[in-house]
Parts: C-alpha cells; structure tokens; sequence
C-alpha cells in the first residue's frame, strides 16, 4: 500500500461551526482527518476556498435588523 503525504492546515472551531464543515465536506472533499470535538486537519490548497464558503454559510444564519 502506497501513501501520498497531503499537506494539510489545522483548523480550529466551535461544535456548530464544525458541524457546517462537515456538511460541506460531504459535498468537496477537503477533510484529512477529523481530530476532536475543535479540530479539524484540511487540505492546504482548499483552505481559501472553505475559508470564504464558512463565511458565507455563517452570514446566512446571522440575525441582522435590517
């Protein structure tokens, strides 16, 4: 069995913002590895990318008066 070594970003968050993750990883693919109930190993490269996509995802569920 061969391994690749995947360079990977170490990401750490609260249980609801993990839980978004994990939803959109079901779709992308950017897991390494799911470490704790905080932590979260991501592929280097797709870090900007899943960076911008949280962001948005949280402001859809921010309350704003407006």
């Amino acid at each position: 069995m061969v391994m690749k070594a995947v360079k990977g970003v170490l990401l750490t968050c609260d249980a609801a913002v993990k839980q978004i993750l994990l939803v959109m990883n079901e779709a992308q693919s950017f897991i390494i590895e799911d470490l704790d109930d905080f932590h979260l190993l991501i592929k280097q490269d797709e870090e900007d990318r899943i960076r911008r996509q949280l962001e948005t995802e949280l402001e859809k569920n921010t309350y704003s008066l407006d």
